[in-house]
Parts: C-alpha cells; structure tokens; sequence
C-alpha cells in the first residue's frame, strides 16, 4: 500500500474537513477538542523549539563575520518584503475599494470584547524584544524575547568556541530531542488539521458571503499579489528554485498555518519542509524561520493595508499618499512588533486607527469574520519566512547541489548532523 507523504496527508484532511464543516455546519463543532489538543502540542513544543534552534543555529555558523553576513540578509529581506508587501496591498485595496458602497450605518457588533492596544514606539518596540527574565520570558512564551535571549547565548558560545564545547554537546542533544519530539506531533497533524477545518468552515463559511464579502476578498486579491508580484521574483531570480518545486513542498505549510491561524504554531512544519524537502542548512533555517514566525509579518502588513482603506471610505476618508507612506512605516513598525498568534491583528488594528485618525467601530464587525482573513494572511506570513531563507541560502551557498535529482534541489546540511 502506498503511504502518502504529510503534504498529502495534510492535503486530504483539509479537504474532507472542509466537507465536513459545509456539510454538518455549526454541528461540526464537536470537533473542535480535537482541533484544540492539536494547538496545545503545538505550543508546547515550539518554545523550546525555538530556543534550542536558535541557539544552535547561531553557534554552529562558527564565526561572528559570517554571523553578521547572514544576520543582516535575513533582517533585510524581512524588512524589505513588509514594506513592499505594505505598498502592494495598498495598491491592491485602492483599486478594488472594499469600502466602497458600505455605509457606515451597516456596522454592528458581535458582542465580543474588544480592548485597544497602547501606542507602539521604536524604543517601546525595542525595549518589549529585550526580557528583564529570561526565565519569565520562556514561561510565558515571549517567542520574541525567547529568541533575544537565545541569540545572545548563541553568539557568546561562538565568541567562547571550544571553552563550551560542552554546552554546545548539551544544545546539540537537546535540539535532536526537540525535533524528534517535532516528528512525534507532525503525526497528529492530519487529525488535527481536518479538526480546525472543519470547525472553521462549519462556523465562519457563510461569512464569505456575507456583506463583508468585498473586504474579505480585497484580503485574498491582496495576499496573491505578494505571491506573484514578490514571491515569485524572489523564488525564481534570487532563491532560483523552480516554481512547480516550491510550490509542490511548499503546499503543508500552507494547509497548517489556515488550520492554525499561527505562524509560530507552523514553525514546526516550517523548519522540517525547508530542511528536509527544500533541503536548506539547519544552522540558516533555525535561524531564519523562528525568527521570521516573529518579527516577518508580510501578510499582517497586507490586512492592514486593506483594512485601513476599507474603514477610510466608509467614513469618507481621503488618505493623502504623504499620510499612505506615513503608514507604511508605522506598518513596518507595527508588524514587526505583531506576535505570531491568532488574532493579535484585531487589537494592533484598533491602535493604527487611532494612530491613523480613524473610527475603530467597524473592528466589531471584523471579529466575526476574521478566521478566514487570518487563514490567508498567515499563509502568507510563513511563506514569506520560507522565502527568504531560500534566498539567503542561495545568496551564501548555504546548500548543495544533489547531482542525482533532475530538479535544482538544496541538500540538507543539518546543524548539529542529527538524524529526523
């Protein structure tokens, strides 16, 4: 009998999930235990996934110079595709005017509690990445401060070399408990995924139908944008994968982050499919890609692009293309700033509004319809981290070739040679 790989596993239970969900509706939600239990093992690996990662990743590039290189791509490729994911889905949101037509008469709210976020600074942004304890920071599961932490642990290993030859035997036994731990949960990921598929439709699949279809839309057109206006330019001219390679791996992430609506909870999915399938160094991946589940939110910076716009022409707004590029840079900001869970948008939403000048009453209209937007936007949120990191491994040779594959592949070289 022929055993299908995860993305096909996956694949099939988002299908019959989402079957389910449309067929059984609000009923459906019985299952929504098992879709819970799921997230749990997610969140309770990904903390110390993610310490371990990092601090092995960093420690085994062995040099602060090649550290400093890699470190700076990665940042600048984070930075860079936010700003231009921003710019793309105001162009896209303009175009389309979600808001058009929609009288601000039509707001209603679903009754669930909405708080406002505070102001975000830099410094304040800055400062809220560094942990005051570190051992606070892991209980709580600050994923940012987590990887601050890490990454000084790491870069202090590679100053001490073999002084810690030791800690480093630690990091590297721990990492290999953590992924094969990691393998443990990706076999629930079937189940789970067919769970919260079925739980999501069954509750929120009329929504796409409902007023708000439009500004739904406007978030899907925008999200496929920054696919093929920017990913596709980055995969094929800079990362230089064929497409119908990336495209055929890259399908479970996408299927569990519209589950999960994380992309921290992807990261497990993430780091096995860009190491194992897209063959990238472990060192660069562990770096990148936990990471880029924190601070690389290119389709948070979409949704809120086309939310402001959307809130702008219901209330007849006329944003000036000086007060636009005013919020590009406060969607940098804001999005790297934006944890990587489920619906930290909504409350982020709010504060740029009131940075923005504009009513917040239509955000508890949003609630109700937010699931299927957030499917979207993570999707493209951990897509974007895997991006990157291809093109980063590209750009330092972090790869090999595979003589014996007929399509351009990267061989897995992983950090600490662990077997998954």
């Amino acid at each position: 009998m022929r055993k299908f790989n995860l993305a096909t596993q996956v694949l099939i239970a988002f299908v019959i999930g989402t079957v389910l969900g449309i067929i059984f509706q609000k009923d459906i939600l019985f299952l929504q235990p098992v879709g819970d239990i799921f997230l749990r093992l997610i969140q309770m690996i990904v903390v110390p996934l993610i310490f371990f990662s990092i601090i092995g990743g960093i420690a085994n590039i062995g040099d602060i110079g090649k550290l400093r290189r890699i470190g700076s791509k990665v940042l600048g490729f984070y930075v860079i595709t936010t700003i231009l994911s921003t710019i793309i889905g105001l162009a896209v949101a303009n175009f389309m005017q979600p808001g058009k037509g929609f009288s601000a008469d039509q707001i209603i709210t679903t009754g669930e509690p909405i708080k406002e976020a505070a102001p975000m600074t830099v410094g304040g942004t800055i400062l809220s990445m560094i942990p005051a304890n570190p051992l606070h920071a892991l209980s709580e599961g600050n994923i940012m401060q987590v990887i601050v932490f890490a990454a000084f642990l790491g870069i202090i290993m590679t100053m001490l070399g073999n002084k810690v030859s030791t800690v480093k035997k630690f990091v590297e036994e721990s990492t290999l408990i953590m992924f094969k731990l990691t393998d443990i949960v990706m076999l629930t990921t079937p189940l789970g995924v067919l769970a919260l598929a079925a739980c999501s439709v069954g509750e929120y699949g009329t929504a796409m139908f409902s007023a708000l279809g439009m500004f739904i839309l406007t978030h899907y057109v925008g999200a496929f944008a920054v696919i093929i206006l920017l990913y596709l330019f980055i995969i094929k001219v800079i990362a230089k994968i064929p497409l119908t390679e990336f495209f055929r791996k890259i399908i479970s992430v996408w299927l569990v982050a519209f589950s999960t609506t994380s992309s921290s909870g992807t990261l497990p999915v993430s780091l096995k499919v860009t190491e194992e399938d897209f063959r990238v160094k472990s060192e660069l991946a562990s770096f990148s890609l936990p990471l880029g589940a924190t601070i690389n939110m290119n389709g948070i910076a979409v949704y809120y692009a086309v939310t402001i716009i959307f809130v702008s022409q219901i209330y007849g707004v006329d944003l000036t293309l000086g007060q636009q590029a005013m919020f590009i840079f406060l969607t940098t900001l804001i999005s790297i700033g934006t944890p990587g869970i489920p619906a930290s948008g909504i409350v982020l939403a709010i504060m740029l509004l009131n940075t923005m000048g504009l009513p917040t009453a239509i955000m508890g209209m949003i609630v109700g319809i937010f699931r299927p937007i957030d499917m979207i936007h993570t999707a493209l949120n951990v897509t974007g981290d895997v991006v990157s990191t291809l093109a980063v491994a590209r750009m330092e040779n972090m790869y090999e070739e595979d003589t014996t594959a007929t399509d351009t592949e990267l061989i897995a070289e992983p950090a600490f040679n662990h077997e998954k």
